[in-house]
């Protein structure tokens, strides 16, 4: 396995270094944490909306503009991280990133006005998202040293993190102002920056491997069109993931407690549920991925996704739609690390951020088409939306069965 001993062995730029292979298994751990606090901070600052909606006196039309920042923020900074992660590795863009997501949540609960909000979620989304784009490069680099498909597992932590933060959160939140509690974050995420990120500055990402005769390796390269159409391609399944993640978080609940008369306990626990069949998978992916590879694990996932939500949407009663919600879960649950790590094998740290950028606008757009759709028709209906990008997802998945990397321009 010749790709296993060819890590980089020193810092960009430095003279030398050591040539021992960087700990792989630190290194994975590392960027595990990673993972699992950007799902921690986040969900922690989601269970406090409502709290800040509260004391800015925002109405649910300016909160929802303000809340555009977020997702404004991220978008105009992925694309910029991939290029910092071209110029100074993922690793240390990692680690800055990691710091500024830890500061920055603390800011909205230090504003009294929907404007001042937003502007402030401008940074923490910069923040958000360049940190999603950076540490997945980096496991898309430390996958290829592997040799496993182990970026499911990645995720799985993300998600993990996301339902312990949520759940915390939802614990003190009555105990807490979100000021205090926000701050607890900032510092809860600078520690675990503080000792998680030396593994990642220390030791560089693993180098691609030099085939024979390739003279200029760290020559960057140009992609070929054929390269960019597969990238686009492989962002559309990420987008089509993202948009049913995104639409079950804002109206899988509503859907229960309004169509199906659902009590607003379990009504609540519709997403939680939706959120832990989807945990389980991403730990379950490597070991999926290896039974079915790439293409399979695409093209299964999307169709379970779609019956999963076809149930979850149009069952007449409760307990059906919440096992199509976890059916739902389980089929969405490894096809945006997938499509994302086959991004970043084409292009590098230019192919993540392309595929999260196109797969960020998924989970944007989800909630107000459906919101429209619903206004159109109703909400069952609108549901079935992400039955039908799920197959979307399933058929580009097998329509991208041939992807190989591509040659270079």
């Amino acid at each position: 396995m010749p790709q296993l001993n060819k890590l980089r062995t020193a810092l960009p730029g430095g003279p030398g270094g050591n040539t021992a292979a960087p700990p792989s298994a630190r290194l994975r751990t590392a960027l595990t944490v990673f993972f699992a606090l950007d799902g921690f901070l986040f969900a922690g600052w989601v269970v406090r909306i409502p709290a800040i909606k509260h004391q800015t006196g925002a109405s649910a039309a300016t909160l929802g503009l303000a809340l555009l920042g977020v997702s404004a923020g991220a978008v105009v900074t992925m694309m910029l991280t991939g290029r910092l992660c071209r110029r100074f590795g993922s690793h240390p863009v990692t680690v800055v990133c990691g710091v500024l997501l830890s500061l920055s949540i603390a800011l909205p609960a230090q504003t009294s006005s929907a404007l001042s909000l937003g502007l402030v979620l401008l940074v923490f989304g910069a923040a958000y998202g360049g940190m999603n784009v950076a540490m997945n490069s980096a496991a898309v680099d430390l996958v290829a040293a592997l040799r496993r498909p182990v970026m499911p597992g990645f995720h799985a932590a993300f998600s993990l993190g996301g339902m312990i933060g949520a759940g915390l959160g939802g614990l003190v939140a009555g105990g807490l102002s979100p000021a205090t509690h926000l701050l607890i974050l900032t510092g809860v995420g600078l520690l675990v920056t503080a000792a998680a990120g030396p593994a990642l500055l220390r030791h560089p990402a693993p180098r691609p491997p030099v085939e024979a005769g390739a003279g200029a390796a760290e020559a960057p390269r140009r992609l070929s069109g054929r390269a960019r159409r597969l990238v686009l391609l492989f962002g559309l399944i990420a987008l089509c993931t993202a948009y049913g993640e995104g639409a079950l978080a804002d109206w899988g609940a509503l859907h229960l407690e309004q169509d199906l008369h659902a009590h607003p306990g379990v009504a609540a626990a519709g997403y939680s549920l939706f959120a832990l069949a989807m945990t389980a998978g991403r730990l379950s992916g490597t070991a999926l991925l290896e039974r079915l590879g790439q293409t399979r694990t695409l093209v299964v996932g999307g169709a379970t996704a779609a019956v999963g939500m076809l149930l979850g949407s149009l069952a007449p009663t409760t307990w059906p739609a919440l096992i199509g919600f976890a059916v739902t879960g389980l089929g969405l649950a490894n096809i945006f690390p997938v499509a994302v790590g086959r991004a970043g094998e084409l292009a590098g740290p230019g192919g993540v951020a392309a595929a999260s950028t196109l797969g960020y606008g998924g989970m944007l757009l989800g909630p107000p088409a459906i919101g429209f759709l619903t206004d159109w028709f109703s909400l069952p209906v609108a549901l079935t939306t992400v039955a039908l990008l799920a197959t979307a997802a399933a058929a580009l998945g097998y329509g991208a069965r041939n992807a190989t990397h591509p040659p270079v321009a």
